[in-house]
């Protein structure tokens, strides 16, 4: 099960070394529940990124009526499968206006994510996140409209 997003911040600060953070963020990616062959389609497939990643959307409603958006999703490659794990910590289970209203760029920022991935995977991360926000602005419209 995956730790909640509080908690890999303080494990991602308390590790001072970047091969340890790579290590904890594949260790994130390998506690992603399995994303089954049959969501593994063209249409959720992330555009923009260099190694495959796959994204699941599924919306549903809060008690107080609010649009609450899931994510699954896998990579082919395994620091980026640590990325999306980190992503669906942000943003996963939250409503869709939170959701488009998230700084994640920041919070990679401030974790350094910028400065120690390559420019591909950079890239694919806004790519992800891209994906996620309109996910979100899709879900929060058609529950309005």
């Amino acid at each position: 099960m995956q730790p909640p997003l509080d908690e890999i911040l303080d494990n991602f600060e308390f590790l001072d070394d970047w091969d340890d953070r790579y290590r904890y963020l594949i260790e994130l990616g390998r506690m992603l529940e399995p994303l089954p062959d049959a969501a593994r389609t063209d249409a959720n497939k992330v555009r923009g990124c260099a190694s495959q990643v796959w994204l699941e959307t599924t919306i549903a409603r809060n008690a107080d009526g609010e649009t609450v958006v899931n994510f699954r999703g896998d990579s082919d490659a395994h620091i980026v499968r640590g990325l999306v794990a980190l992503a669906f910590a942000i943003f996963s289970g939250r409503t869709a206006s939170s959701i488009i209203e998230t700084d994640a760029l920041g919070l990679f920022k401030t974790l350094g994510l910028g400065d120690h991935l390559t420019p591909q995977r950079s890239n694919g991360l806004r790519s992800m996140v891209d994906r996620i926000k309109a996910d979100a602005r899709a879900a929060l419209a058609e529950a309005t409209g």
